[in-house]
């Protein structure tokens, strides 16, 4: 059926969506040429992506729509991404519970904060994040500008009828009295123009505007009115005063950036207006795994344009856009204006930038850890490995084992425990190895894994999730055999090999490969050397311990006692070494004599 329907899909621009067997969108993407795109969805160009393969096992048909050109195929994207969510794409968190400001389109237009979009040619501000923001914004457009907040039809007839009368926002200044006809139209609109530009920021044009229509007032002797003009700049001074200064240049541009962590991400956007922060827009995002940063902030900012009616005069980005020819030219046209794209990477923009992605990654941190606070919570890259590894519980928790020594001295073993991707330092172990002589690190292993896990059996406390030996074949060979001679059965367990970070699974017999930028092999890898730095640690310090003992015990009339007092008087041999007979002989249990025969014997060993 597929291939049928591929050899009739158009050479043409559009929008395909990928469907289950339930008919359920899987997937929505466009193309410039729809027939070479879904050509590389069903062929094997895209053969080597977990995250593309996954999806295309459940896809059992296709849908197609043409448009006229890959702008409109941009937009349509855009509009059936925010409508169904599908699974595999970028995904905005439901903007839903986002607040907008909305500037209704009626004769004498109200404006108020919603949460649901009409679209019946009222305009939108937002979405807003920051609810106490949007907060603040509306209290100071009621303070500052004499826009009705009542809810009346009011029209023509309705004024000609004397159907309402004023309130008592007429009264204290807060009303113009529309709905008496006291203002006419133009005045009204001039005045909802004025509270566009403040939501927009664009203050000093706004104050530029008022103080000539002040001084107008004043000159035709219409004090009152003039008064009232003066006080509302005075009060979005005040407003604009508590705002970041970014640019001395009164330019209107959004600094756009995001921070990506496994299968979560955010978006920020800092609104720039005359050349001051005025607000800070943040959004998650869902279903970024496999995919560039380029390909996730554009989707990004796709989904965010499309959302917002104020498109501003510049957009800079952290690095290049995928598509960002399109993107642009689709922005262009909403604006009805040029927009310039930057993408900075020194100087005060690329300051900028770096303090949104900062933002961005401090809010997804946040996310993050909320997250992490749910008992059900697995964390990514654990979910990752269980899938790659195909087992059949994520491995929550992973114990990991190394050995350590040189030619089969101070051989020791260490123990290193992750619980849901992180480290927990107070399950680490240490082993020396007893049994076994000489170079066998496959004997070590097998020691190290059966006092491990004979132990566990003895005081009944619960098995890893997985088992994790550092080193190939012959590693896990020794570690299965230990398992085995304790009887414990179906306990998964693996061998990642360094030169070529290859895993070994018990009953395959050849190596596994996971894909090199995965989550899953790099938390494997972080594990690894955990372990490895923990045994080496443990082994340096006893080869230390033991060539310090050596050295003064070899030292005729030097004892435990005085050896002890001496180290913890001077620190090391480099310290006695260092030091005076007359310091040396001041050391408890020592006298003149001792001091220098010690001094004598150390040169001695160094000669």
């Amino acid at each position: 059926m597929i291939a049928s329907k591929l050899k009739n899909v158009p050479a043409k621009p559009g929008i395909y969506l990928l469907k289950d067997r339930n008919n359920k969108i899987l997937y929505v993407g466009k193309a410039r040429i729809l027939r070479n795109r879904l050509r590389s969805h069903f062929g094997a160009a895209m053969a080597n992506d977990p995250k593309h393969i996954l999806m295309m096992k459940k896809v059992v048909d296709f849908e197609t729509i043409v448009t006229d050109s890959e702008i409109e195929a941009l937009i349509l994207e855009a509009n059936l991404i925010k409508e169904h969510y599908p699974r595999y794409n970028v995904n905005l968190k439901d903007d839903k519970s986002y607040p907008y400001i909305r500037v209704t389109n009626e004769p004498y237009p109200r404006i108020f904060i919603t949460r649901k979009m009409i679209r019946d040619g009222s305009r939108y501000f937002g979405p807003y994040t920051d609810v106490s923001r949007i907060r603040q914004l509306m209290a100071a457009v009621r303070r500052i500008f004499p826009v009705r907040s009542c809810r009346l039809k009011i029209d023509e007839e309705s004024i000609q009828t004397k159907k309402h009368h004023v309130c008592l926002d007429y009264h204290i200044g807060r009303c113009q009295g529309p709905c008496e006809g006291l203002v006419s139209r133009e005045e009204y609109f001039q005045t909802i123009s004025q509270v566009v530009d403040f939501i927009n920021g664009k203050n000093v044009h706004l104050i530029s505007d008022l103080t000539g229509r002040m001084e107008s007032l004043s000159d035709e002797k219409r004090y009152e009115e003039a008064s009232r003009i003066r006080d509302e700049i005075q009060s979005i001074e005040a407003f604009q005063s508590r705002q970041k200064v970014v640019d001395t240049i009164q330019v209107n541009r959004d600094i756009v950036s995001l921070a990506i962590e496994e299968e979560d991400a955010c978006g920020v956007v800092f609104d720039v207006r005359d050349g001051k922060i005025t607000n800070r827009h943040h959004f998650y995002l869902s279903g970024v795994e496999g995919l560039s940063k380029s390909e996730v902030l554009t989707s990004f900012i796709k989904q965010y344009y499309y959302r917002t009616d104020y498109i501003p005069d510049e957009i800079l980005f952290p690095f290049r856009l995928y598509d960002a020819e399109i993107v642009q030219a689709w922005l262009d046209r909403k604006k009805q204006h040029h927009v310039r794209f930057g993408f900075p990477q020194k100087g005060k923009k690329s300051k900028l930038i770096e303090m949104c992605t900062q933002n961005a990654k401090l809010l997804l941190n946040e996310l993050l850890f909320q997250k992490s606070q749910t008992e059900d919570w697995i964390a990514p890259s654990v979910k990752a490995l269980q899938k790659d590894l195909h087992l059949d519980k994520a491995p929550k928790r992973i114990e990991a084992f190394d050995i350590s020594n040189i030619s089969g001295t101070d051989a020791v073993g260490s123990l290193v425990v992750f619980e849901n991707g992180k480290s927990k330092k107070s399950g680490y172990r240490k082993f020396k190895i007893r049994n076994v002589n000489g170079i066998d690190d496959f004997a070590m292993m097998a020691e190290v894994i059966q006092r491990r896990y004979s132990r566990l059996l003895k005081d009944g406390e619960a098995f890893p999730d997985l088992i994790l030996v550092d080193g190939g074949k012959g590693q896990l060979s020794s570690a299965l055999s230990a398992l085995k001679e304790l009887e414990i059965a179906d306990q998964p367990i693996i061998g990642l090999a360094k030169r070529l970070e290859e895993v070994f699974i018990p009953g395959i017999s050849d190596a596994q490969t996971l894909p090199k930028n995965s989550s899953s092999l790099r938390l494997l890898q972080q594990i690894r050397d955990e372990a490895h730095r923990f045994a080496v640690t443990f082994h340096r310090q006893r080869r230390g311990k033991r060539m310090v003992k050596s050295l003064l015990d070899d030292i005729p009339g030097i004892g435990v006692k005085r050896r002890n007092a001496l180290l913890k008087t001077f620190g090391s041999i480099d310290g006695i070494r260092k030091a005076s007979v007359e310091e040396i002989a001041r050391v408890k249990g020592m006298n003149r004599n001792a001091a220098e025969h010690v001094i004598r014997e150390l040169n001695k060993k160094d000669d």
